[in-house]
């Protein structure tokens, strides 16, 4: 079975989604699966997992309810309000135990000033409500700084899993092999909570650098570090 494990929907008039008001006029529209269907069926990919595209609880909604619709769909990663772990607890035990597709947290901690977001106290306490059960947190860094405040979350909370999207954007665009992206991803590896998903890397190369030659390197870093069975694959849907 393929699965992609990367797979984005938008409605603007669902949520705000501000990260696409600077995006490409191409990324700034409404997208359903129905717009992936050309590309996923000749690429025989069996299943996939929506992902968190706003920090809100309506983008979540959007994608339970575009998996329901769609029997191919295995699972969501949605958003929840970490920085407010009241709120987050009280939609542990009530709406999130109802919906079987939901299956792990993300939030856009690339868009925060901080980058650091995820040490909060507030946080933390959140993060540690979704250890206790079991969900995983997906990290969407693209900063060396956001390896080492997942490090510190680690040590903080050593029973929560926790997966690199993107890989963490690895240095592929400046040829570095691999500098401080690859001893903190190292180092990461050494900690069984954590996976990586190698997927976005079109994005993280840029157009000069997204062939066979110009990923394979970091693709294999990471195969070798984590091993395969931490390592998992995702288009990124756009």
């Amino acid at each position: 079975m393929i699965i992609d494990t990367h797979v984005h929907i938008w409605n603007l008039e669902r949520s705000a989604y501000d990260w696409l008001k600077a995006a490409p006029g191409l990324l700034n529209k409404n997208y359903s699966l129905s717009d992936l269907e050309e590309a996923r069926v000749p690429a025989a990919v069996d299943a996939g997992i929506l992902v968190q595209a706003d920090n809100t609880l309506e983008d979540t909604a959007l994608m339970i309810e575009a998996a329901v619709a769609h029997n191919w769909i295995k699972g969501v990663v949605g958003w929840l309000p970490l920085s407010d772990p009241e709120r987050t607890g009280q939609l542990l035990q009530t709406a999130i135990p109802e919906e079987k597709y939901f299956k792990g947290v993300r939030h856009l901690i690339h868009e925060e000033p901080d980058d650091r977001w995820l040490l909060q106290p507030a946080v933390i306490e959140s993060l540690q409500l979704l250890a206790s059960r079991y969900l995983p947190y997906d990290v969407v860094g693209i900063k060396t700084t956001h390896i080492e405040t997942a490090l510190r979350v680690a040590a903080k909370i050593p029973n929560l899993k926790m997966v690199f999207d993107h890989l963490n954007q690895p240095p592929i665009q400046s040829g570095e092999k691999f500098g401080r992206w690859g001893s903190l991803m190292k180092d990461a590896a050494t900690h069984p909570q954590f996976y990586a998903k190698i997927s976005g890397l079109g994005t993280t190369a840029g157009k000069d650098h997204f062939t066979v030659e110009g990923i394979k390197p970091y693709i294999d870093f990471v195969l070798t570090v984590f091993g395969p069975e931490r390592c998992f694959l995702g288009a990124t849907g756009r």
